[in-house]
């Protein structure tokens, strides 16, 4: 429970900084309006702007606490929130916050140990149909679950971090990307069981605009694999193969592949 001196802090952050060069006090003045002393004298078109211009996503959050102007505002106008300062009970404000930002397009679930389960991704797709960009590395206890929810709930997904999320299935990533077909860059680097020679198919198959791939690691995929996403991703720019062992040299004889700028062994996501 966050304590009230702890909101009054907030506060007064937000109005002296705003996350931004002008104070929300200067913003306020230029607006023709009275000084803000308290929570309640911030008008909506403020508050908007306010959380526009503040990057510290744990003091927002806080702020969603304090009254129903700010947590419409930020209903409204939150479009990117990176959680990863979350050390504990990721999922239950996952699930708390998912229903009040439908407009939110940017997620940053990161993660130094594994908190994030499955039924916090299926809240996200079920409330998030814009999200575009969503980073769910280390999420170690994530399900295939948590694609299929994705596959029907975020289909405009343009950039999909899971890596390391060794427990997802090279169904899930084809069934992913049956929906997904937006997808422009990947991060698979570490999911083993995810990252076979079937996914690579079912990528290069739907996911014709993907221009980077993050295979490092993925010691399950072979040159068919590679081949399919050749043929089918035409503009793909970076893709990463360190440590796939069961690729062959086979793949030289694709001039896609030969082009050195598409072919980057160093993961750049």
């Amino acid at each position: 429970m966050v304590r009230s001196e702890e909101l009054n802090q907030c506060f007064e952050k937000l109005m002296m900084t705003g996350g931004g060069t002008d104070s929300a006090i200067n913003i306020s003045k230029k607006m023709g309006r009275a000084a803000i002393t308290e929570w309640k004298d911030i008008p909506m078109e403020l508050l908007l702007r306010i959380v526009s211009l503040v990057d510290d996503h744990r003091t927002i959050i806080m702020a969603s606490q304090v009254c129903i102007g700010w947590r419409e505002a930020i209903s409204l106008g939150l479009t990117h929130l990176c959680l990863s300062w979350c050390k504990n009970n990721m999922s239950n404000l996952v699930i708390s916050l998912a229903p009040k930002l439908q407009n939110l397009q940017s997620l940053v679930l990161r993660q130094d140990k594994p908190q994030l389960e499955d039924i916090a991704v299926e809240t996200i797709a079920r409330h998030c149909h814009d999200l575009q960009d969503l980073d769910l590395s280390k999420s170690f206890k994530l399900t295939d679950r948590s694609l299929y929810a994705l596959a029907h709930g975020c289909p405009n997904l343009v950039k999909l971090n899971i890596s390391g999320c060794t427990s997802f299935s090279d169904h899930g990533i084809e069934y992913l990307t049956g929906f997904c077909r937006k997808l422009k860059i990947l991060n698979l680097c570490g999911c083993v069981g995810a990252a076979t020679d079937l996914a690579l198919q079912a990528i290069g198959r739907n996911c014709n605009q993907l221009q980077s791939l993050n295979l490092g690691w993925c010691e399950n995929v072979g040159d068919v694999g590679v081949m399919s996403l050749a043929y089918g991703c035409p503009d793909l720019r970076t893709l990463d193969l360190c440590g796939c062992v069961c690729i062959t040299g086979i793949i030289h004889q694709i001039p896609f592949i030969l082009d050195s700028n598409y072919l980057n062994r160093r993961s750049l996501m």
